[in-house]
């Protein structure tokens, strides 16, 4: 499912993560950029330890925030390794939290020149946040964010499984109406 918003074309996809050839992917991390299970784990393997060696030097990243290594074998050039919330039921400060993990990774983006980008959902996977809440938040933020800024031609969700593409597509469909 494609969305053309300003010039930039908003998509949404099952598929790999790791197999994408925009020119940065974007790492579900730990605040330890210490790699982890699911989509970090995932990209740490494929791209090899190249990566895990800038995490090293970068040092962490505090929830909320996104820092940038290369993206050692992967085909994209550059990994953009942005923390999301644990969800905590909601009440604490989880979506203020997420939408700036992603505007963060956005902003990394524009001031790299970064043309294409691909999304996983964040903090959707161990870190519990419920997808379609979690969807809602991610969606809103890049199309806000698309709107008030140029320089991004592709900005892609890469979903896992065929039930988060649904869930996605349903909220982009919903937002769309608004």
């Amino acid at each position: 499912m494609d969305i053309n918003i300003n010039s930039t074309t908003l998509s949404l996809i099952k598929g790999d993560i790791t197999q994408q050839d925009t020119e940065a992917i974007v790492n579900a991390a730990n605040s330890r950029l210490a790699g982890g299970g699911g989509v970090d784990g995932a990209i740490h393997r494929a791209g090899g330890p190249s990566i895990m060696e800038e995490c090293i030097r970068i040092g962490g990243c505090p929830t909320g925030s996104a820092v940038i290594t290369t993206g050692g074998n992967l085909k994209a050039r550059y990994v953009i390794h942005a923390v999301g919330p644990i969800y905590k039921g909601g009440k604490g400060r989880e979506r203020e939290l997420l939408e700036s993990a992603y505007r963060k990774s956005l902003e990394i983006a524009i001031e790299k020149g970064i043309k294409s980008i691909s999304f996983p959902s964040i903090s959707t996977g161990a870190y519990g946040y419920p997808t379609k809440e979690a969807s809602e938040i991610a969606l809103g933020t890049v199309i806000d964010f698309i709107k008030g800024n140029k320089g991004l031609d592709i900005v892609r969700f890469v979903l896992f499984s065929e039930g988060d593409l649904k869930v996605y597509e349903g909220s982009l469909n919903k937002i769309k109406k608004v």
